[in-house]
């Protein structure tokens, strides 16, 4: 049988020049359908981020040109600025304890809905309703449930005979309450955990069973490894949400009482709308963009410790 050759055939400086004028029509037509796109990309998000950093380097209040002080309102942050301190430990609790309760519940919710369950397509749905729930509404129904005069607990717990629980009113309690409602509505995690339980491989349990290993075993060395990427997704997600958290601390305790729940983003929007210093405003928002940063950053690098790829890389 013989060999059948092929031999490349010349490209003339015509067809160099046609293939040429055809590749920089497409990018041509390509830029004009994204230019929509690119236009809002260079306004509302390059322009920004350019403009914050340099007003994060000036004195400007909106009313007065910015007025060029360098690193100054850095270092009065982090030098002088009392209330940063306060704000910067809220932030650390509300951040490192709801972030992985949110996580975990979600993670719990996700089994539990994973199981062969009567009613499991309405429990689904009802434990995700709170993730598509306005704020402002849930704002408005936790604030009915846990109002210290008129709430619907403490009515219960006063029908009881015991006393009332002031859960947004009191300084201790009112940061636990909210890390309370977060995990409450933690229901775009439940569907992505519950995505992902339902992936892991069935044969693996098989293989385990006939090993001898119970539902613990079974959960504890498969289930949590085979899902264990999601987990790491969701904990970053969580970290960043708590991060720039605001609406719901502001609606339902205003940074009270007593600071308690004064948080990172509530003390950047007074500075920048009440207070009108844009400048500081702007180089809080710069702090807690690099803070978000490093704590992604932390993550990932001690990901390899625990979280399991099939693809075998670690």
């Amino acid at each position: 049988m013989g060999v059948i050759s092929f031999k490349r055939l010349p490209i003339t400086q015509m067809n160099r020049r046609k293939i040429s004028r055809t590749v920089k029509r497409k990018i041509l037509l390509g830029l004009i359908f994204i230019s929509p796109w690119l236009i809002g990309f260079v306004l509302f998000t390059i322009y920004p981020l350019i403009s914050s950093m340099y007003y994060s380097l000036t004195n400007y209040d909106l009313l007065r040109p910015p007025l060029f002080v360098g690193l100054e309102n850095y270092r009065e942050i982090f030098t002088q600025d009392s209330v940063f301190r306060v704000v910067t430990a809220n932030t650390l609790y509300y951040v490192g304890i709801g972030g992985p309760i949110s996580v975990l519940m979600a993670y719990l919710l996700a089994f539990l809905l994973n199981q062969k369950i009567k009613g499991r397509a309405a429990f689904r749905a009802l434990f995700f309703f709170p993730a598509i729930v306005p704020s402002v509404v849930i704002a408005l129904i936790w604030s009915f449930l846990l109002n210290t005069q008129y709430g619907a607990i403490n009515g219960v717990l006063q029908s009881l005979e015991m006393p009332v629980i002031r859960f947004l009113s009191n300084p201790g309690l009112a940061k636990p309450s909210l890390i309370m409602i977060n995990a409450w509505s933690s229901g775009t995690a439940m569907v992505i955990f519950l995505a992902a339980l339902q992936n892991v491989p069935r044969e693996y349990y098989e293989a385990a069973i006939v090993d001898g290993a119970n539902a613990w075993h079974k959960f504890w060395f498969i289930t949590i490894p085979m899902t264990s990427p999601v987990i790491l997704y969701n904990l970053i997600i969580a970290f960043i949400w708590g991060f720039q958290d605001f609406t719901l601390p502001m609606l339902l305790t205003g940074g009270g009482p007593n600071q308690s729940t004064l948080f990172y983003t509530m003390y950047l929007y007074n500075n920048a709308f009440l207070f009108l210093r844009m400048g500081k405003a702007s180089a809080l928002a710069w702090i807690l963009f690099l803070v978000i940063v490093l704590f992604t950053f932390i993550l990932f690098r001690t990901s390899g410790r625990w979280v399991f790829y099939s693809s075998g890389e670690d």
